[in-house]
């Protein structure tokens, strides 16, 4: 793998949820390639074992370990397999998340007569629904990092990283529970950062613009593969006019884990976006 950044993780036990997904399989194997031993925690284990397999074919080291973010019990044995693998975790890589269809109104704005119409508005919205979601992105985060930041803590040069949104500064509409809690993974990407300023560990977050990938292609892509109305929008907003690519998010993931380069940095939150948080649309 060809990385934009000479990060040295040589020795580092990285931990990624999420590491079956398009963005974190991505940054599992960019971790590797830069030397850390990878355990690539998510819910379908055969999704993180095929990432697992591509890295050790490359000559990087990984596992998978199947882990539902939100099972204190996962959490405590996939933390007790890691250490006996590789040792305690010198990195975190909060990436699980998603969004769930009952969380989702069907249209942009309230218009009369949605409330009895068979459409799903505001009105409409499935409380279980909405508490999944909420639950994958912030409560995932908050039972990961209590388990294993417990073996960073006293110990220098250990980062927490989250994945934020966009969402996170301006919500987007049809998605109020996934915007609410990345805007609550920032919130605790910060808390956390001056909670543990004098433990050791630094934490940050990145927050991804537009990137294609198989959670949102239901909202971005008609069936016959044409853009929806939303992709259209999506690209007008961005100046540079198209989505990003995984790829393009691992500089920023590998300059936040340099303790060399970003030793002095904790509490952000970095948008990778193409310019979409920069655009008021004239």
């Amino acid at each position: 793998m060809n990385l934009p950044l000479k990060t040295d993780l040589s020795g580092k036990v990285a931990v990624v949820t999420g590491a079956g997904g398009v963005l974190c399989s991505v940054f599992a194997k960019a971790l590797a390639a830069a030397g850390a031993k990878v355990a690539l925690l998510n819910r379908t284990f055969a999704n993180a074992e095929v990432v697992a397999e591509e890295i050790r074919a490359g000559g990087g080291t990984a596992k998978a370990y199947q882990c539902n973010v939100l099972s204190r019990e996962d959490l405590e044995r996939c933390r007790e397999e890691v250490t006996r693998d590789f040792g305690p975790c010198d990195i975190l890589i909060n990436g699980a998340g998603g969004n769930n269809a009952r969380a989702t109104t069907d249209k942009e704005y309230y218009e009369p007569g949605d409330l009895d119409a068979e459409t799903k508005s505001f009105f409409d919205l499935d409380r279980e629904g909405v508490e999944a979601v909420f639950n994958l992105n912030f409560t995932g985060v908050l039972l990961t990092t209590q388990i294993f930041a417990r073996d960073m803590v006293g110990r220098e040069g250990c980062n927490i990283l989250n994945i934020s949104s966009m969402n996170a500064y301006t919500p987007l509409t049809k998605i109020p529970a996934y915007s609410g809690a990345k805007a609550a993974v920032s919130n605790f990407t910060q808390w956390l950062a001056v909670h543990f300023s004098r433990a050791g560990i630094r934490v940050n977050a990145i927050a991804p613009g537009f990137f294609s990938c198989k959670q949102n292609a239901a909202l971005l892509w008609n069936p016959d593969g044409s853009p929806t109305p939303r992709t259209e929008k999506i690209l007008a907003a961005t100046p540079m006019g198209r989505f990003g690519l995984p790829e393009e998010l691992l500089g920023t993931l590998l300059f936040l884990l340099d303790n060399d380069a970003a030793g002095f940095i904790t509490g952000v939150v970095i948008p990778v976006d193409g310019g979409f948080s920069a655009y008021s649309g004239v």
